[in-house]
């Protein structure tokens, strides 16, 4: 779906302030299996692999959610950061009231087949 051009301003920077709020999810996640190996609860070679598969995870995820997003998919990654609990409703403010309906609309769709698999 293709968010109307007023909207689309208020779509990028939800967009990066949804990348931001995940990339530091990541980071706190890869400290915690830093954190973990400093203390002793993890031997080196446990804490490099979990490291690495960490990042590889990660990286996968923050690619096919944010590599080459154009105007026609803005609206299906701002939909996945509120299915996922990463934004809130509050974000949608600024959007038109159509556009503001439109997420209501999907996310209760999405919510009441009760997906647990990503939306695009």
């Amino acid at each position: 779906m293709d968010l109307p051009k007023k909207d689309k301003k208020f779509a990028r920077e939800i967009i990066e302030k949804g990348l931001q709020e995940e990339l530091a999810k990541g980071l706190c996640e890869f400290d915690s299996i830093l954190h973990d190996w400093k203390n002793g609860s993890k031997d080196h070679r446990t804490a490099y692999h979990s490291i690495f598969k960490a990042v590889k995870e990660f990286d996968r995820h923050i690619a096919r959610r944010y590599d080459g997003v154009t105007g026609s998919k803005y609206f299906y990654v701002i939909a996945e950061l509120l299915f996922d609990g990463i934004m809130s409703e509050e974000y949608l403010k600024d959007f038109t009231a159509e556009t503001q309906q439109k997420f209501k609309e999907y996310l209760k769709l999405a919510k009441s087949k009760n997906r647990k698999e990503k939306i695009i």
